[in-house]
C-alpha cells in the first residue's frame, strides 16, 4: 500500500507527499520531535451515564514540546509496523502501530507530523493507513492514548470517529507532563 497525494496548502505550490510502509532503516529510525499548540484542555466530567470530555478554553494557549523519550526500548507487545509520509526523501510524518492478537487491538503507539507539515491532512492520511492495517489484521478496534492538553489531537481523533473510552490520572506522574490526564480513545471497526 503506497500512494502519493498532492495538496496545495495556503495557496502555495502543490507538493507531493508520498505515503508507504517503512522500508529502510532510515524510515524506521526517523524521529520527529512532538510538539503542539493548544487553546483547549479537555476535562473529564463524570455524569450519570459515565464520563465525557468537556473542552475548556485556554487563554493564553499553551505550546508544548515533548521531551526526548527516556528509552529507545519501549515495550514491544505485538506485531509492529510503521507507515511514513515523505516529502521527497525526507520523512515528514509517521505512525507507529502494534497489533495485539489476544484482544484484537491495533494500538497507535506514536503518530508525529513535523511542525511545518501540520494542518495539511498528513496525520489523517497516516491514520487511514493504520486503520487499513487494523482491518487487514482482523482487529476489532484501534486504540490510542493522548494527553488531555493536546486539544488539536483530541479534536482530530474525534473527527476521525474515535471515542473517549478511559483515562489514567497517574500515567504521567514523575514526568514533564505531571498533572495532565491520559485520555484513551478507541475506534471500533
Amino acid at each position: 500500500m503506497a500512494s502519493t497525494h498532492s495538496r496545495s496548502a495556503r495557496g502555495e505550490a502543490a507538493e507531493a507527499i508520498t505515503y508507504r510502509a517503512a522500508e529502510s532503516e532510515r524510515d524506521r529510525s526517523a524521529v520527529i520531535k512532538g510538539e503542539f499548540t493548544s487553546d483547549t484542555v479537555f476535562e473529564v466530567v463524570r455524569s450519570e451515564h459515565g464520563f465525557t470530555l468537556r473542552p475548556v478554553p485556554l487563554d493564553p494557549p499553551v505550546h508544548k514540546v515533548f521531551p526526548d523519550d527516556e528509552s529507545e526500548s519501549d515495550e514491544a507487545t505485538g506485531d509492529e509496523r510503521r507507515f511514513v509520509a515523505l516529502d521527497g526523501d525526507h520523512v515528514c510524518g509517521y505512525v507507529d502501530t502494534a497489533y495485539e492478537p489476544w484482544n484484537r487491538r491495533l494500538t497507535i503507539v506514536d503518530i508525529e507530523v513535523a511542525g511545518p507539515y501540520q494542518g495539511r491532512g498528513i496525520g489523517r492520511t497516516l491514520m487511514r493507513y493504520a486503520v487499513e492495517r487494523a482491518r487487514e489484521c482482523g482487529a476489532g478496534h484501534v486504540w490510542l492514548e493522548v494527553t488531555n492538553v493536546n486539544g488539536p489531537a483530541v479534536r482530530a481523533y474525534q473527527r476521525m470517529g474515535f471515542g473517549f473510552c478511559g483515562l489514567d490520572t497517574t500515567l504521567y506522574s514523575g514526568t514533564a507532563s505531571e498533572g495532565e490526564t491520559a485520555l484513551f480513545m478507541s475506534l471500533p471497526l
